[in-house]
């Protein structure tokens, strides 16, 4: 049977009516909250890392920019519980639609882009020319600045959908090639069976490492601009 590559990445539905939404809400609940006074150990360590990870992120913000901490803390955990739902077996994951990646970046960088022409315009403006340019370079210089900054959303949205859709095809390859060894050579199996679990292992630091990727790098659009 010939298996469409791609078709895990197809959005799914319910009786004809589009899944996504609910899917892209169900994380969430997967994240423990406390009632108690005293919070058991898993809480615990949940509060010491979302912590740990706004301190870093915010370490190099002013006082206006850490007001978008808890924005960025929980971007970050919604594009890593969305990552790593997608390693879930018959799963799917959002993030390997470009359409919703785009949403996430773009009103981000819209948001933060605006903030700075509206509180620091004249270096918002000096992005564009650095100093010292030469005269006869410089309409191409702005030309070139303004396509840099346009697409940076394109970026963080493609990076984010390639490095997920990527790894995913990868472990499908593989979990293809472990099925069709398994009834001609163990041996063999085995040894590609190991590398589907080691590629595993992976995905899941990938699915991590791209959530704070992305984030960091809206920090850093936001330290430019704040």
């Amino acid at each position: 049977m010939n298996e469409n590559l791609f078709a895990s990445f197809i959005a799914p539905t319910i009786l004809g009516l589009p899944a996504a939404v609910l899917i892209i809400l169900f994380p969430p609940l997967l994240i423990p909250t406390s009632k108690y006074l005293i919070n058991n150990r898993l809480i615990t360590t949940q509060q010491w890392l979302i912590k740990l990870t706004s301190k870093q992120m915010m370490a190099m913000h002013n006082t206006k920019g850490r007001t978008w901490s808890l924005m960025l803390v929980s971007l970050i955990i919604f594009i890593a519980t969305t990552n790593l739902l997608g390693l879930l077996p018959h799963s799917f994951t959002p993030t390997t639609q470009l359409s919703m990646n785009l949403a996430m970046a773009i009103p981000l960088w819209a948001g933060v882009v605006i903030m700075g022409f509206r509180s620091k315009i004249k270096n918002a403006l000096a992005h564009f020319l650095p100093q010292g340019t030469p005269t006869p370079l410089i309409p191409m210089l702005v030309i070139i600045e303004t396509i840099s900054l346009l697409i940076q959303p394109m970026a963080l949205a493609v990076r984010l959908t390639a490095n997920i859709t990527a790894g995913h095809l990868l472990m499908h390859l593989i979990g293809s090639a472990t099925l069709a060894m398994s009834t001609i050579n163990l041996p063999s199996t085995l040894i590609i069976f190991t590398i589907l679990i080691l590629l595993t292992i992976l995905e899941i630091a990938v699915a991590l490492i791209q959530a704070y990727v992305f984030t960091l790098l809206v920090s850093l659009y936001l330290h430019d601009n704040t």
